[in-house]
């Protein structure tokens, strides 16, 4: 396996998951398949960026216009959140990743603000 420079690995990388949706029914699922698979590609970035030395990793994952989805793809979203918050808060505190959420975290769920409260003073 080839070696990586580690002065070409950017400090900060920002990304907007975009296109979950399209990418399921693409495949003759159902749109909320997407956004499993979504979830599933955070947490394999999250893993790969604290591997290379990534120092900062935003993501800008749910923008005000989502609120106007269908509710059961809002509910999909949300409770792959709250998975991955209970899921993998163990492993990203044991790994130095600090998680912080910015916006507007008060329209979210109070089991989820919470979560992301103690997350947040995890790490």
């Amino acid at each position: 396996m080839q070696r990586l420079d580690a002065s070409k690995i950017p400090r900060h990388v920002a990304i907007i998951p975009d296109g979950n949706g399209r990418w399921a029914e693409s495949r003759g699922l159902p749109r909320i398949a997407g956004y499993r698979n979504g979830a599933e590609v955070v947490r394999a970035v999250v893993r790969a960026a604290h591997e290379l030395g990534v120092q900062w990793l935003t993501f800008y994952a749910f923008s005000t216009e989502n609120w106007a989805r269908p509710r059961e793809e809002i509910d999909a979203v949300m409770g792959y959140l709250e998975e991955y918050l209970e899921r993998d808060a163990d492993e990203l505190a044991a790994n130095g990743i600090r998680v912080d959420a910015i916006g507007r975290i008060a329209d979210l769920s109070p089991r989820i603000q919470t979560l992301l409260r103690d997350l947040s003073a995890r790490t």
